[in-house]
């Protein structure tokens, strides 16, 4: 486990997920092996996914499911809050690439191939190269990360990932000690990504995002590759995307391309292109709102007209025990 001592935003699984969502692993995995023999078929691989409801059933490359089968689950939780159902987490997305609305990514992100899938290392590093997703993560054991998700546009979700510490992938790399940050670059491919070919698109693409070392190094910061116990969904980031839980989604970057150790700041895609309202840190912070609404508050999903579930905003997103240390004697309201 990476976080040994108990925090206030720890809990124990059986607190975390609802009870009539909660299956037993090992008996889920007897059940679907027995079944599977009986019908003369083989068990199925995605067999954690029974573990939520509604749960789509998705093909996976055999490394995924091999790293699948030593996972850790509920390595970390959030406590006393419901996961968000998955058709929510799947079909309400920020994806720019597919589109601008929320429904855009699941609408057409299934054109995205994502096998074969190569990332390129490049910078201020020991080992650049072009690495295969098996080859980048061959090492550490995939860990489930219960993380709520803040949108910058007050909008939140409680979603339980799949992947490996970024801290691992990033001390396997070998970086220099002059690289001070990690930069990582979304995919560019127009003929399967239609958002890139709309009147929105006034990104200049690739999307780009960063983070400090000292922040891709904390243990808290997730390389990911599934969700709710399957592999991660093509309009959710597939098939290698970021999680950072303290800080808004849009720096939790999607179908990463590239991962570069660089010297200095990058210049990231929305703090280029709107300054004012989105900076290179985009940590969770209530006390900073955003230029056209108050970050205080959030609605948490799923919700309806009559029951928005609202909420008030945590400071860091609710991991301000864990993180707090790494801005210390920053001023938050101007590195935002």
């Amino acid at each position: 486990m990476l976080i040994k001592t108990p925090r206030r935003s720890d809990c124990v699984e059986s607190e975390v997920t609802p009870e009539a969502l909660y299956l037993n692993r090992r008996r889920f995995m007897q059940g679907a092996a027995l079944s599977a023999a009986a019908a003369g078929l083989p068990a199925i691989s995605q067999a954690d996914s029974g573990r939520y409801a509604d749960v789509e059933s998705a093909d996976a490359p055999a490394w995924f499911d091999r790293k699948l089968g030593q996972a850790q689950w509920g390595s970390v939780t959030v406590k006393d809050e419901a996961i968000t159902p998955f058709p929510d987490a799947t079909h309400y997305n920020n994806f720019y690439e597919f589109g601008p609305d929320k429904g855009d990514p699941a609408r057409h992100a299934q054109q995205l191939v994502t096998d074969p899938w190569v990332v390129t290392v490049d910078g201020e590093v020991a080992k650049p190269g072009k690495y295969t997703i098996e080859d980048l993560v061959s090492g550490p054991a995939l860990e489930e990360r219960i993380y709520r998700l803040r949108c910058v546009e007050a909008w939140s979700m409680v979603i339980p990932w799949l992947g490996v510490p970024l801290a691992a992938l990033i001390r396997r790399l070998e970086p220099m000690a002059s690289a001070r940050y990690v930069r990582f670059e979304t995919l560019v491919r127009p003929d399967q990504m239609p958002g890139m070919r709309t009147g929105f698109s006034l990104i200049d693409w690739p999307y780009v995002e960063g983070l400090r070392m000292d922040e891709a190094m904390h243990p808290l910061s997730l390389m990911t590759l599934g969700m709710y116990g399957r592999v991660l969904p093509n309009q959710n980031g597939a098939p290698l995307r970021l999680v950072v839980p303290w800080k808004y989604g849009f720096k939790s970057i999607k179908s990463i391309v590239r991962i570069s150790f660089v010297r200095d700041q990058p210049a990231t895609t929305w703090q280029t292109m709107a300054p004012h309202e989105y900076g290179f840190y985009a940590n969770v912070n209530p006390a900073v709102s955003h230029p056209r609404w108050s970050q205080a508050r959030e609605r948490r999903l799923p919700g309806s007209l009559f029951s928005p579930n609202v909420r008030k905003t945590e400071m860091f997103n609710g991991y301000a025990d864990e993180v707090s240390g790494l801005y210390a004697g920053m001023d938050l309201a101007k590195e935002y």
